[in-house]
């Protein structure tokens, strides 16, 4: 009993020791760097049929294959808790709303970023070909774990969101920051499509 104990405890400390010593994830710009770039990004949504609920990032998926529809490009990723009834995003549509958004952020500096996103519900949140924030599950409006990344240079990076609400309110915003200072609320202007 006694050594299983010893080599729990060290698997711990192993599992531990790697994550806080893990590197930043690595952002790959977008190449070539897109031109003409319009403010916002670009979404489409689905819509669960009736009697039917969105509860993960899977049935996301699904509701997004079996009929998109494209919605007014949002102004970026500034979308508070918002009131019951009221639309999820640019939807139109309160609940069971899926959406998959893409576009570009710009980022104006190399250098390590700490984010994270506040969704309400689900999220799974890719840029420059890395995940940056997921919650695959129902919650009120709430903070994914924060995610290190390396930016390697100023510029545009791609970025592809799974959304999805299921009742009630909903919210999407993010949040970030060079690392070791505050996150700050991310600006509109930096998102583009």
């Amino acid at each position: 009993m006694r050594s299983i104990l010893i080599g729990a405890a060290a698997a711990l400390s192993f599992v531990i020791a790697t994550a806080a010593g893990a590197a930043p994830l690595k952002l790959k710009p977008a190449s070539p760097q897109p031109g003409g770039v319009k403010p916002g990004l670009s979404v489409t949504y689905g819509f669960a049929r009736e009697g039917q609920h969105i509860k993960y990032l899977s049935e996301a998926r699904s509701v997004l294959k079996s009929g998109a529809k494209r919605g007014a490009s949002l102004r970026g990723l500034d979308y508070r808790d918002n009131n019951k009834g009221e639309p999820t995003l640019t939807s139109g549509r309160a609940e069971n709303v899926a959406a998959s958004i893409k576009g570009y952020i710009r980022f104006d500096a190399p250098g390590v970023y700490e984010i994270d996103f506040f969704t309400n519900d689900g999220i799974d949140a890719r840029i420059g070909g890395q995940r940056v924030g997921h919650f695959d599950g129902r919650q009120t409006c709430d903070s994914t774990i924060v995610s290190e990344v390396e930016v390697p240079q100023a510029g545009w990076y791609k970025l592809d969101i799974l959304y999805f609400n299921r009742l009630n309110t909903s919210c999407l915003m993010m949040r970030m920051g060079a690392k070791g200072k505050k996150m700050q609320w991310v600006k509109n202007g930096v998102f583009g499509h």
